[in-house]
């Protein structure tokens, strides 16, 4: 089933939490509400699940507008972050609910039941009532009671909010097949940029009730629609410089440090603007000091960071800059040193508004949502 919400409005009292959200899930495909609490994320599933009625606005399930239609008449399964278990019926008959309310045989139901329960790591607790859980198992339980039924629409939210960091990483792997195997469309809420990056055939960014972008992980990463938006995704986080575009015979270009950085000509018609030069660490690259355009800069600090080295540098007019490279790769500790910035994946912000700066090519195409 595919879903399609247009121009969804709700509020409570004068907060306005949900404001002409519009929309499109294919049939199948998993769209990732990403943003920071408050954001109007929970809200929006509890509408389409039918537990709470828009003031504005339509929502079509397969083209069928199911304004009036109730929660068990929507072909929707849901997980929220309050759990909503049974409290006086244990995990198992939790799980099995929605494939007892389907007539399922005893030996389906059994089937169906220890084939979640063992992968969501919950098999050994199937027979404690929810107040004996804790709350990554009571999470874990509302997951698999949302996916027993093999709805045609899966509503997530936060289903690994409360996950440790280990099962967390394991569900980043498996959940994603499990929900392909369903065929499922699938809307899943999170925080966590990882998972929306992991989960997402589109991420929809929403603040203050508002998406502010939609894209595939690729696109929301690459080419996000704003300063705030940037910062949410990536760790460590983008670098941020403010410059001034430039332009001579040769190209479109920035200065850091005196050193000419070169720029896609499709920015010629923001030549003379203030900016901010948004760029990745991974982007930020030691070379040798004969390396045309070599950045100076001066190593501050060292550290670890999952599976790379990250490095802080001042650059000479003593602004910080972020170097990230693959653990176990060569670079300097400490001291004087060099870089040079990769401009092919550098991104362009107004400084006054924070709104990316589309290069004409990509207004062009139309790529920004």
């Amino acid at each position: 089933m595919s879903l399609e919400l247009t121009n969804l409005s709700k509020s409570f009292k004068d907060d306005k939490v949900v404001d002409g959200v519009s929309l499109q899930v294919p049939e199948g495909k998993t769209l990732v509400l990403f943003g920071p609490s408050g954001a109007g994320k929970t809200v929006l599933l509890r509408l389409i699940a039918g537990v709470i009625e828009p003031d504005n606005g339509q929502i079509k399930i397969s083209g069928i507008d199911v304004d009036g239609a109730e929660a068990e008449d929507r072909n929707i399964g849901m997980a929220f972050q309050n759990f909503a278990l049974f409290p006086h019926m244990d995990a198992h008959a939790n799980i099995a609910a929605p494939l007892t309310a389907q007539r399922k045989d005893q030996s389906a139901i059994q089937s169906g039941v220890q084939a979640l329960a063992k992968l969501l790591k919950i098999d050994h607790v199937l027979g404690h009532k929810p107040k004996e859980l804790s709350n990554g198992q009571k999470q874990r339980t509302a997951l698999a009671r949302a996916l027993a039924g093999k709805p045609k629409i899966l509503l997530l939210d936060d289903p690994l909010r409360n996950v440790d960091a280990k099962l967390r990483f394991e569900m980043r792997l498996e959940l994603p097949r499990l929900l392909s195997d369903q065929n499922a469309t699938v809307i899943y809420v999170t925080q966590d940029y990882k998972e929306a990056m992991a989960f997402g055939d589109e991420i929809a960014v929403i603040n203050d009730g508002i998406v502010q972008q939609i894209g595939t992980p690729e696109d929301i990463y690459l080419t996000p629609a704003n300063v705030e938006i940037a910062r949410l995704f990536g760790d460590p986080v983008i670098n941020f410089l403010d410059v001034t575009l430039q332009k001579d015979a040769t190209g479109v270009f920035v200065l850091i440090s005196d050193k000419r950085i070169d720029l896609d000509a499709n920015y010629s018609h923001a030549i003379g603007s203030e900016c901010t030069l948004g760029i990745r660490p991974e982007c930020v690259v030691f070379v040798n000091q004969d390396h045309e355009n070599a950045v100076p800069v001066t190593v501050e600090a060292e550290t670890p960071l999952n599976e790379k080295t990250v490095n802080l540098c001042l650059t000479a007019r003593g602004r910080e800059i972020m170097a990230s490279r693959p653990s176990g790769t060569d670079g300097p500790e400490n001291g004087p040193a060099f870089v040079t910035i990769e401009a092919a994946n550098a991104v362009i912000f107004d400084k006054q508004t924070g709104a990316l700066i589309e290069s004409e090519q990509s207004t062009a195409e139309g790529k920004v949502t």
